[in-house]
């Protein structure tokens, strides 16, 4: 270790006190928490001298060299990150879509002002992905990053097909569980998977992608008849987010349901865990798995961020800065199944060709081709729409 760590934390929700108790269990890290952050005033467990009620008192106080970041707030994110990085301050921060969308200028700050921005947390949970990225995985030969990054649509979607739970008492017990929020929109529409899946693109690419660019369609739609259909075909249904290498220094990337096979790595992946494959030239399929969701799991990613830290450590991406430039095209053609009701919501859908289809007294659907461009187009329109679409096994072709 360095330098003793003086932190400041911004937060202190179910991740801010997850991270206080895992601090305890590491007597080996020199790192001690100053001052906290936090919205209101009320009684709490610690001193309340150890709390303060502006992030400004955090970055302005000299005695205070890491700040530690861990609101739901991305705009009030966005403010302490990057005031930190301008006052010299090491920074981690578990802020997914905050990070997402301004990614590209918090490298430039961290680089302008000599200070390290580790985010770990963001990503997967538990699961040091972005870490193996940076370090193993840094060479040409990666070929694809796939995986469930979202633990509270994924315990969601376990409970429907491992408990014979129906959506909305599953989503509900989720909430229970501290697993969602009270508006799950952002887990279960793919936002949380799509943010998470931009930070893992930088690393695994070299490339940084305006999410608003990018396919992301989720859960929110199923239906009994959709789970039925799966049971039947022997697939379950997982939230899926990847992106792919094409030829010519070409990526791909999309977050969509998927129906999936029991011989696929993911397809055993259940309750609020994660799973990433990771697939490269030479070897072939790696695969990661952790806790995703949950304070101490979550706060085990911070702490391992703020280690590194002590050891003067922080991202070189190297995929960004010293290989050739890749691509983010809305190329290529998947397959997916499409229930529908209406004949107007299918005739958005400009299938290039039909392999299976089924007409119902209530519910219709159809298996085939369909340009990922297409779906982009009309994206912000599906959830409106009263269908649910899934990628079936067959995923890009090029």
């Amino acid at each position: 270790m360095t330098k003793k760590l003086k932190i400041g934390l911004a937060g202190f929700g179910v991740v801010g006190q997850g991270l206080m108790d895992v601090l305890k269990k590491s007597p080996a890290l020199d790192a001690e928490v100053l001052k906290i952050c936090v919205k209101t005033r009320k009684e709490r467990t610690l001193p309340e001298n150890m709390f303060c009620y502006s992030a400004d008192e955090l970055i302005n106080d000299d005695n205070i060299n890491l700040i530690v970041e861990l609101i739901s707030d991305f705009e009030e994110a966005y403010h302490i990150v990057t005031s930190a990085l301008k006052k010299g301050k090491h920074v981690v921060s578990a802020n997914k879509k905050m990070i997402a969308e301004n990614i590209a200028e918090l490298i430039e700050l961290q680089d302008k002002h000599g200070v390290s921005l580790l985010y770990e947390a963001s990503a997967c949970g538990s699961i040091p992905v972005i870490r193996n990225l940076e370090e193993y995985y840094d060479n040409d030969l990666l070929l694809s990053v796939t995986g469930i990054l979202n633990g509270s649509s994924n315990y969601i979607l376990s409970k429907i097909f491992d408990h014979n739970q129906g959506y909305a008492e599953s989503l509900k017990e989720a909430q229970d569980l501290g697993f969602a929020e009270a508006d799950p929109s952002f887990d279960v529409d793919g936002f949380d998977s799509l943010f998470k899946l931009i930070i893992l693109t930088v690393h695994s690419f070299g490339t940084v992608v305006d999410p608003k660019e990018v396919l992301n369609y989720g859960i929110s739609n199923i239906s009994d008849f959709d789970i039925q259909f799966a049971k039947e075909k022997g697939y379950k249904i997982k939230l899926v987010a990847q992106v792919e290498k094409l030829a010519e220094n070409k990526i791909s990337l999309f977050v969509l349901p998927r129906l999936v096979r029991k011989d696929k790595y993911i397809y055993s992946v259940e309750d609020e865990f994660n799973g990433v494959v990771i697939k490269g030239l030479a070897y072939d399929k790696q695969f990661m798995f952790g806790k995703g969701a949950g304070g101490h799991p979550t706060g085990s990613a911070v702490l391992s961020d703020i280690t590194a830290i002590g050891h003067d450590y922080k991202y070189e991406y190297k995929k960004k800065n010293y290989y050739p430039d890749f691509y983010y095209e809305q190329t290529g053609e998947i397959e997916i199944y499409l229930r529908y009701n209406k004949k107007e919501d299918l005739d958005k859908f400009n299938f290039i060709n039909v392999s299976e289809e089924y007409a119902g007294p209530q519910f219709n659907y159809k298996i085939g081709m369909i340009k990922l461009k297409d779906l982009i187009n009309i994206k912000d329109e599906l959830r409106g729409m009263d269908i649910f679409i899934a990628v079936t096994r067959k995923t890009l072709n090029y």
